[in-house]
């Protein structure tokens, strides 16, 4: 099979999206510093983030090896005939491997940059809001084109090779894997230490924001990178080429004759026009600046989303002059993509609606905070609940054009269009970190006031743009699950929507408690180990009372150390059951069970998964809200209100609400990836069918 020349958009698309990267990292590198205390701080948060990420890759390495070990004893996806080692899938495993490699690399080079560009973005405050601005969003940039170019030029070259979207669903699987890794690790991490900083230096202390004399401020610097710049980007990364692979599985499955070829591939095509929409976003940003962050971050967005539509649409038009007789289905997928980005786009700005300090929802949580902690609480669960409504109703709306537009497949498409415009959704969500960094030195540096409040300014669209793009990769990886969970029914020709049956049920049950599983071990893991922090904070400020009158520096690195043993001993248990519980069901009740394990785990992961990082969110806006000097501001038993619901909210926002995405993806691709496998087990009826 012939792949259609179109396939190369997406490989240059690719390559220029990394050189864009590299380009603006020497941009950044080149930015002044700031000051030798600056410095000193920064060099703090880059040994730590470097020291999490070596000892976590560690972990990564055996894990991938032992996956990619038991891949080479699945059935291959392809024909013998076609095959070297033909008793070996070893074409999988490869890819396995490099797609592992590829999110790794991602994640890394984001995260180096983002702790190189937050010294700098802080010594930019002291000239302005636009300079500042400037070399924050220049280092999300490099994490966003890094994130997509290598995504693109792995899925385009492993397509090209291998001729097969099974093959490429190996790639998936690997990047997948990683993500959940690196989000579960990484989010343990930044929360261990944030609630532990808030609880003893804000409630017990009265300590500011970032203040050096707090123990475990370096540990909640390096968490940001590790967990909202790392962690983010291997979750985007995985979701994306995700999304790709079930359009491509779902085009071998559903359309025949020589039309083939060109859909297989119209997914990969798609997406780098959507890379080149937001190369062209991310440039114009660049050029014109703002002295408003968060309008100029928010342009970017609707700028990138009417390039992809223009520029889809032409080429779109040029395949339709090429494949005339494939026209109409053609316009009809091109649509069902739009709309699947709209989609998206709606939901990311909902989750704004309920997570801003200048909005309804968060202004009402602050007010419950003069009423006391209980209360907070209630106002912000209550809101997190009905967050849920308008994402779901926009994504029911979206499934059902896409649907009408080109059934199973339209939806796919639809989830393809919602991360079309990733490369700038991960350039925004990774500006939030730097900023947040960028602030605390510049309140470490001695900065100043002004340049503090330049600094905060910046920070606030950071926590906007983060809700967005949480909100948006919620809707993008719940909507590509569904196009991966018709992909494994597909696979798996066999239906399971009869209700009726036993084991259907019994899958759609366990599916329906996984997430709410994974959520409480993620939670919990965040608990155990922040209470270490607390401790070891107090037992620093007892011991040596003249860390509080600054006249001896806190031992930063303990905390660092709880943060990072704590991290890595708790991430493994939740990052394999996400691979041994759909194995289980599937090997004990039958795939049909298992493919409606995955529709359990859809519905309520996606309820789990808003709740979670809509109320976390508020909570934390409702506490800079009262900080800003509203009700009474800081010390009063409102801000200490607020600092509780904050606290119970980081959790929920940074570490299990975003794994959430990582897990049903992951659950996904384990379901499809293994079929050949679970199919063993009495022809895929399970081995417990005899007794039900």
């Amino acid at each position: 099979m012939d792949v259609p020349i179109y396939i190369y958009i997406a490989l240059i698309a690719g390559v220029v999206s990394i050189i864009a990267a590299i380009y603006f990292r020497n941009l950044v590198m080149k930015a002044d510093p700031g000051n030798e205390r600056m410095q000193e701080v920064s060099g703090y948060i880059d040994s730590g983030a470097r020291t999490f990420i070596k000892v976590q890759y560690k972990v990564l390495f055996i894990f991938v090896f032992v996956i990619a070990a038991a891949l080479l004893f699945l059935p291959s996806p392809l024909e013998n005939s076609e095959r070297m080692f033909v008793f070996l899938n070893w074409e999988q495993s490869l890819v396995y491997i490099i797609g592992s490699i590829a999110s790794m690399w991602a994640g890394y080079l984001g995260m180096q940059v983002g702790v190189k560009a937050n010294t700098r973005s802080a010594q930019g405050c002291t000239i302005g809001t636009k300079e500042g601005f400037n070399v924050a969003f220049l280092g999300g940039c490099v994490m966003g084109l890094a994130v997509v170019g290598v995504a693109l030029i792995g899925v385009s070259l492993v397509y090209m090779i291998f001729l097969s979207p099974f093959v490429v669903l190996g790639f998936s699987f690997g990047a997948s894997s990683v993500a959940l890794f690196m989000k579960c690790g990484g989010g343990i991490y930044t929360k261990t230490a944030d609630v532990g900083a808030d609880l003893v230096g804000k409630a017990e202390y009265d300590l500011p924001e970032d203040d050096p004399r707090n123990p475990a401020t370096i540990a909640d610097n390096v968490g940001d990178n590790v967990g909202d710049i790392a962690g983010m980007g291997s979750d985007l990364f995985d979701s994306y080429v995700a999304s790709i692979v079930a359009s491509m599985i779902l085009a071998t499955a559903l359309i025949v004759g020589e039309s083939l070829p060109i859909f297989i591939i119209l997914p990969i095509i798609l997406c780098g026009i959507g890379l080149f929409a937001s190369l062209a976003g991310i440039f114009i940003i660049k050029w014109f600046g703002s002295e408003e962050p968060g309008k100029a971050l928010n342009s970017g967005t609707y700028l990138a989303t009417l390039l992809f539509a223009g520029l889809g649409f032409v080429i779109i038009y040029m395949m339709t002059l090429d494949y005339p007789r494939f026209a109409i289905r053609l316009w009809r997928v091109y649509l069902a993509t739009v709309i699947g980005l709209l989609s998206g786009i709606i939901i990311g700005f909902t989750s704004d609606y309920y997570t801003r300090d200048d909005k309804k929802p968060t202004r009402s949580i602050a007010e419950a905070a003069e009423e006391g902690h209980a209360v907070v609480i209630l106002s912000g669960f209550s809101y997190g609940l009905i967050s849920v409504v308008p994402p779901a109703i926009g994504l029911v709306i979206a499934m059902t054009i896409a649907y009408i537009l080109d059934g199973v497949f339209g939806v796919g498409m639809a989830a393809v269009g919602m991360l079309a415009i990733v490369g700038t959704i991960v350039a925004n969500d990774a500006y939030g970190p730097i900023v947040d960094n960028a602030r605390g030195i510049a309140e470490q540096g001695d900065l100043g006031d002004e340049v503090i409040r330049t600094a905060d300014r910046l920070d606030s669209a950071g926590n906007t743009a983060k809700a967005i793009t949480k909100g948006f990769a919620i809707g993008a990886a719940n909507l590509t699950v569904v196009a991966l969970m018709f992909s494994f029914a597909e696979e798996a020709g066999t239906e399971f929507i009869d209700l009726i049956s036993i084991e259907v049920l019994i899958g759609a049950f366990i599916g329906v408690i996984a997430p709410a599983l994974f959520s409480a071990l993620l939670v919990q893991s965040v608990q155990r180990n922040a209470g270490k922090m607390v401790r070891e904070i107090r037992r620093q400020f007892e011991e040596n009372p003249k860390i509080l009158t600054g006249e001896e520096a806190a031992d930063f690195n303990k905390c660092i150390a709880i943060a990072t043993r704590g991290a890595l001993r708790e991430l493994v248990f939740p990052s394999i059951i996400s691979i041994i519980i759909p194995l289980a069901v599937g090997a004990l009740f039958g795939v049909a069970a298992l493919g409606a394990f995955l529709a359990g785990a859809i519905l309520s992961g996606f309820v789990f998964a808003i709740f979670m990082s809509n109320s976390g969110g508020s909570w934390d806006n409702a506490k800079k809200f009262i900080e800003d000097g509203n009700l009474g501001g800081k010390g009063t038993d409102a801000h200490k209100a607020s600092i509780t619901g904050d606290t119970v909210g980081d959790p929920f926002k940074d570490t299990a609400g975003p794994s959430i995405n990582t897990l049903l993806v992951v659950m996904s691709l384990t379901a499809t990836i293994f079929m050949g496998f679970l199919l063993a087990f009495n022809h895929g009826a399970g081995l417990l069918s005899v007794f039900l």
